[in-house]
């Protein structure tokens, strides 16, 4: 029987679709890792965080600043106070103070190189590191458990195209028997052994099951999209493996067998509190100061000789001697900085990150009641479908004897068209119940997967 419905199935999707290919699932999935926008730019975001932890580390470094200038200008100097801030601009333009202004202008350079290094930040360098680190773990889970719901859709949506193509072949099936008594009913109401209504009702039924086998395709083609979005291809038509239809699983339906480890879900949340933990921790660090290392080396040149204040005519405008140095000046220095205001101000950022906090852990207990229900439910599923596997030949068998029995007996004039009628519509019934209970089993262990967190469990049954 399954030979014969597997041969049905390719003639009918080859029939009626130009470019379909089979598609085993354990395809499907690697196409659509490989393919699915979301699991892409989450890799990608977790190549950047990869990225951020270096630049963390880098942070550490000392700050080196090379500087040269080349100027043209005067040098009149004036006595006076003078506050560069505000976001103005100064120049450091110096000069003798002179009774009247003049405009001996020359040419002048500065060569400079500053160094400074925060080498002791107590603690926050580090805090900053550690808050990389979590951040890497926590998009590598994110993308841990978008993989891992990609697999479960990808997984329950080859099944419901697996149950679509099996109703196609079983509503083919009844076009197949109802065209059969047709023929019959119209050889025998041009025999005059039936009842013209009888070739009426016959047709009927015809169309009845005609427009049956067309939903069945439609449903096919919904099915089939679905499949299609989730691996993340151009549309295509695919037929299944039959081999969920043939078997059911058979190691993972035992108790506790499944590895005792976080779901993927549970872990993203749980990074998710971890780093705003972390984050607790580095504002803490901004209580206390910073102390600086730096040095600095200073070279300058100028067209003003040293005697300019006495004599206003000693200077130069050519370019060379403006830029040839000729002082040099070094300072070496350690210092601390700290904003006593600084922790007035983070200790209210620190109280709102550690409600931040009790927010993400409260979501975590959230999903994990979730899921331990969700677990229950498949488990009572499974259960449920175990049993009506159990049930569904006693029904086949049953309908098909009766179908038998009243064609035969219809053909032989012993039962009217509504008797056969009704034992075709149980019949197809049951069929339908077959196509359904096999995928349904399949459908709640792929449920219990979803809800332990262990694709393999699923994955091992084939």
């Amino acid at each position: 029987m399954n030979l014969k419905n597997n041969t049905l199935l390719f003639f009918l999707i080859f029939a009626t679709i130009s470019y379909s290919q089979t598609l085993s699932l354990r395809d499907a999935l690697k196409i659509g890792l490989e393919n699915y926008g979301s699991v892409k730019a989450k890799n990608y975001y977790a190549k950047a965080s990869q990225e951020n932890l270096k630049q963390s580390r880098r942070d550490y470094l000392p700050n080196l600043n090379v500087s040269a200038q080349q100027d043209y200008g005067t040098i009149n100097g004036q006595s006076g106070v003078l506050y560069g801030g505000y976001n103005s601009l100064a120049s450091s333009l110096s000069g003798p103070t002179l009774p009247e202004q003049n405009w001996n202008a020359a040419f002048g350079a500065l060569y400079l190189v500053n160094m400074n290094w925060d080498f002791f930040t107590f603690g926050k360098t580090q805090e900053k590191i550690n808050l990389a680190k979590i951040d890497v773990q926590s998009r590598e889970n994110d993308l841990k458990q978008e993989r891992f719901q990609l697999e479960i859709k990808i997984s329950s949506a080859y099944l419901n195209l697996l149950a679509s193509q099996r109703l196609l072949i079983s509503q083919q099936k009844n076009l197949n028997r109802a065209e059969v008594f047709k023929r019959t009913a119209s050889a025998r109401v041009k025999s005059g052994l039936l009842a013209g209504v009888d070739s009426t009702l016959a047709l009927a039924e015809v169309s009845s099951a005609k427009i049956a086998l067309n939903l069945a395709k439609n449903f096919v083609k919904e099915q089939n999209n679905k499949l299609v979005d989730l691996m993340g291809v151009a549309p295509r038509d695919f037929i299944t493996d039959t081999i969920f239809a043939n078997k059911i699983p058979q190691k993972g339906l035992a108790k506790n067998n499944t590895k005792d480890s976080l779901h993927p879900l549970l872990q993203y949340y749980k990074t998710k509190i971890d780093y705003s933990d972390q984050q607790v921790k580095l504002y803490k660090r901004f209580y206390y100061p910073t102390m600086s290392l730096f040095g600095i080396m200073q070279t300058r040149a100028s067209g003003f000789n040293s005697n300019y204040a006495s004599d206003l005519n000693s200077f130069s405008r050519n370019y060379w001697d403006g830029i040839d140095p000729n002082r040099s000046n070094y300072l070496v220095g350690v210092g601390i900085t700290w904003n006593l205001t600084t922790p007035f101000r983070m200790s209210k950022q620190v109280s709102a990150q550690k409600f931040v906090s009790q927010g993400l852990r409260e979501e975590y207990k959230q999903v994990d009641c979730e899921l331990k229900s969700q677990l229950s439910l498949a488990d009572a599923k499974i259960k449920v479908a175990l049993d009506n596997y159990a049930e569904v030949p006693i029904q086949v068998n049953a309908a098909d004897q009766a179908y038998l029995q009243k064609s035969t007996l219809y053909k032989n004039g012993l039962a009217n068209l509504t008797d056969l009628t009704q034992t075709l519509y149980v019949l197809n019934r049951a069929e339908i119940d077959r196509d359904i209970v096999t995928n349904n089993v399949w459908q709640s262990f792929l449920l219990k997967a979803a809800a332990k967190g262990d694709f393999d469990l699923f994955m091992n049954e084939f």
